[in-house]
């Protein structure tokens, strides 16, 4: 199969994404498939060897037969360019428009899931510079609303720390999201199908470097230790499991996500779902699934049958 492979992009997370992109290129020609870098500047522009891309609404993209989205942050994982393959008529891995919006936005998410009754840590939505009103103690992690890879995220211990937090997140979106710091133990769960998802083994995330999952521990080697399974009773683990799976078809979601988690006291606490998360071999997605039973060219495999099969039954509707 003829596969556009989409990396770089516009958002703070450009190289983790070419880094990502080049292992699934790297993985999809050893599975005899032929792997387009379709690369995406700084400043938004699309590239492919050497040339401009040139898009056109239903006119493909370079006659690819699938797109491949490895794209993390705003302008990739935002639902943008979701919708612009939707345009191109272009069969895309991952989820579509809205599944991307609404899990990339903080705020919207952790709204949907409240609505929904879904356990999770205590927030506060805090929008156009406003001081929060906080009904849960210090310490908290102060986030911009629509950022990954925790970019802008600082932790804040006291009132003092809380003003300067807030600027700095505040720096990177008008809207910012204060969440409660969680006291246990950070899980993971991988998630792949359409309408029928499967859940992986949790993995607990262990941080080496510094005393929380910051960006230099995600991306610093030896930063972080994933165990899997993660170190909790079964049932617990089920929990995880199995809120993985609902949660991804609350916002709709379809071909891959990570949801992330908190197990506090025995509780199992939603924090966020990655629409897109890091995909290399030993990214904690595809780490995840491995240990599972699925190897990452087999991932790669399901995931465009995945987005192949999404693209038909999409179409197969009236608009």
């Amino acid at each position: 199969m003829r596969v556009a492979v989409l990396a770089g992009g516009r958002s703070s997370e450009h190289e983790v994404s070419l880094a990502s992109a080049q292992a699934v290129r790297d993985g999809l020609a050893a599975s005899g498939h032929e792997a387009l870098d379709v690369r995406i500047s700084r400043e938004g522009r699309w590239g492919h060897e050497g040339r401009p891309v040139t898009l056109e609404p239903s006119g493909g993209l370079l006659a690819a037969a699938a797109a491949f989205p490895v794209l993390h942050g705003p302008f990739g994982e935002d639902g943008t360019v979701q919708g612009l393959l939707e345009l191109l008529d272009v069969p895309y891995v991952g989820a579509g428009v809205m599944a991307s919006a609404v899990s990339m936005d903080k705020a919207v998410f952790k709204d949907l899931m409240s609505a929904h009754g879904i356990p999770q840590v205590d927030y506060a939505v805090v929008r156009d510079r406003e001081r929060p009103r906080l009904d849960f103690p210090l310490p908290a992690f102060v986030k911009p609303a629509r950022l990954g890879s925790s970019v802008g995220i600082s932790k804040a211990s006291d009132s003092r720390d809380l003003d300067e937090s807030l600027r700095l997140a505040f720096r990177h979106d008008p809207v910012v999201v204060v969440e409660r710091m969680a006291e246990g133990l950070e899980v993971e769960c991988s998630v792949l199908g359409n309408a029928d998802p499967e859940a992986s083994l949790p993995g607990e995330i262990v941080v080496t470097k510094g005393d929380w999952y910051d960006y230099e521990s995600k991306y610093t080697d030896g930063g972080m230790e994933l165990v899997i399974p993660a170190r909790v009773p079964d049932q617990v683990r089920e929990a995880v499991r199995e809120l993985a799976v609902e949660v991804f078809r609350i916002v709709d979601c379809a071909g891959l996500a990570r949801v992330d988690f908190f197990v506090e006291d025995g509780r199992v606490l939603v924090n966020e779902l990655n629409t897109l998360p890091g995909f290399t071999s030993t990214s904690v997605y595809a780490k995840l699934f491995d240990a599972s039973g699925v190897p990452y060219g087999e991932l790669l495999e399901r995931l465009l049958g995945l987005a192949l099969e999404r693209h038909e039954r999409d179409r197969s509707y009236r608009f």
